[in-house]
């Protein structure tokens, strides 16, 4: 019995010893790893800086006529303007006032639905207004991100705005 009470005594001693050993370790690697950050942050150039903001424009700006051109894709079925929504809308606000209680619970989820569809359109001086921007950006995004002209074919971006941004088929 009086071995096992110096084994646990022995046992507890080290994983006190232990548990010292590895905080020390811990708190050293975290000092380093804080001192190397801290130089990293230093070593990034202005001219570094630059070019990251401005890639992350060109992204942006990017991105921005990329989900124009995916929301304008055209799908099957007869393609719907903001006049027929409007038309419908109408409509829906006709016949909401006769119809039984079920009908009038689609009636307004349609209403929700093209409202929202509605919003969401894009105006055309809007689409205008991003084409410009793509046009100044996407030749040098192209060239860094190695993106090619049938690859922007694929996705769905018009030739006629490739040609002006200076993308070419090669």
């Amino acid at each position: 019995m009086s071995f096992v009470l110096q084994l646990n005594r022995k046992s507890c001693v080290l994983n006190c010893y232990f548990r010292e050993v590895t905080t020390a370790r811990r708190s050293a690697t975290k000092k380093s790893s804080a001192a190397k950050k801290r130089a990293r942050a230093t070593e990034m150039s202005d001219s570094h800086k630059r070019a990251l903001a401005n890639g992350r424009t060109e992204g942006r700006t990017i991105r921005e006529y990329l989900d124009i051109v995916e929301a304008t894709k055209p799908r099957r079925g007869r393609r719907r303007t903001p006049e027929s929504i409007t038309r419908r809308l109408d409509k829906i606000a006709n016949e909401i006032t006769i119809a039984d209680s079920l009908t009038k619970v689609r009636l307004v989820q349609e209403r929700l639905s093209l409202t929202m569809e509605l919003k969401a359109m894009k105006s055309k001086v809007e689409v205008s207004k991003a084409e410009a921007k793509f046009v100044k950006v996407a030749k040098s995004f192209s060239k860094r991100n190695d993106i090619s002209w049938h690859a922007w074919i694929e996705f769905g971006v018009s030739p006629v705005v490739l040609k002006k941004a200076g993308i070419t088929p090669e």
